[in-house]
């Protein structure tokens, strides 16, 4: 049986690992950023349904997606091409399962709801990678 990571392991492990960044909690949905500017997460937590993103059955009980934006190529290998169809066939309400983010996919985000430990081990390089690369889109600005 694998251990389930709580939003708050998850939030630990992001701000241990990864150094300095920050976070920043608004409506109960927690944003992480690489540095202090605060423009554009890399990774978030939501925990709630709303009008836009209901895909995910976030309502219920204990319910909680990471979403993590990562590189057009890491998307690619793990999913193919963001289109309508690689991203049409997904039940975005399944547990523990890496998937194209309901909303962002298109934007190479991926999401899992209530990752397990074995689940989130896969899910850390991609923490690893969405916070270069926002690192590196501050840089060339």
């Amino acid at each position: 049986m694998h251990m389930h990571m709580t939003e708050d392991d998850i939030t630990r492990h992001i701000i241990d690992s990864l150094g300095g960044g920050q976070f920043v909690v608004a409506d109960d949905n927690t944003f992480f950023f690489h540095g202090a500017d605060n423009k554009f997460p890399f990774a978030t937590i939501v925990t709630k349904d709303d009008d836009f993103d209901s895909a995910s059955k976030l309502n219920r009980l204990g319910v909680f997606r990471l979403n993590v934006g990562v590189g057009k190529e890491t998307f690619r290998a793990l999913f193919g091409e963001p289109d309508e169809a690689s991203i049409a066939n997904v039940d975005y309400a399944a547990l523990d399962t890496l998937m194209p983010h309901p909303m962002y996919g298109k934007m190479h985000w991926v999401s899992v709801i209530n990752p397990s430990s074995k689940t989130f081990e896969k899910v850390k390089p991609l923490l690893t990678e969405a916070r270069s690369l926002a690192a590196a889109r501050d840089k060339s600005k």
